[in-house]
């Protein structure tokens, strides 16, 4: 899987890219959701781990451009990480695309079950097509 970190916190970048490399998942990392939105124009990826509260442009206005400029035989799996933890919150990332939704701090057995829930996902799309 080609995974895509968007995180403007430089400690949060480094714990996740080392969870995922525990996980055996190389991942690109950007700084915020203007980046995030150029690496998905030039990369193809399967799944975009989203910080939310991004300086330039946050996740929920970088999801929903991403959204919109994605080819029709390719959707990424965009999971939402953020602080904030009530239903509204989660509810506002689902409304902008995101597909899964992850509250900060995190352990690593939690995103091996969100990338294992996002793996089946990316499967079952791509038997539909």
């Amino acid at each position: 899987m080609h995974i895509l970190v968007a995180e403007d916190n430089l400690i949060n970048q480094k714990v996740v890219a080392r969870m995922l490399e525990k996980l055996a998942y190389p991942a690109d990392v950007v700084s915020d959701g203007t980046l995030a939105v150029e690496a998905t124009g030039s990369t193809q990826y399967d799944i975009i781990l989203m910080d939310v509260n991004m300086p330039t442009m946050g996740g929920i206005e970088a999801s929903e451009v991403i959204r919109s400029e994605e080819s029709s035989g390719h959707r990424a799996h965009i999971i939402a990480l953020t602080g904030n933890a009530m239903d509204a919150d989660r509810l506002r990332c689902l409304e902008a695309g995101m597909d899964d939704y992850i509250s900060k701090p995190f352990v690593l057995e939690t995103l091996r079950e969100k990338l294992r829930v996002a793996a089946e996902s990316l499967n079952r799309a791509a038997e539909k097509n």
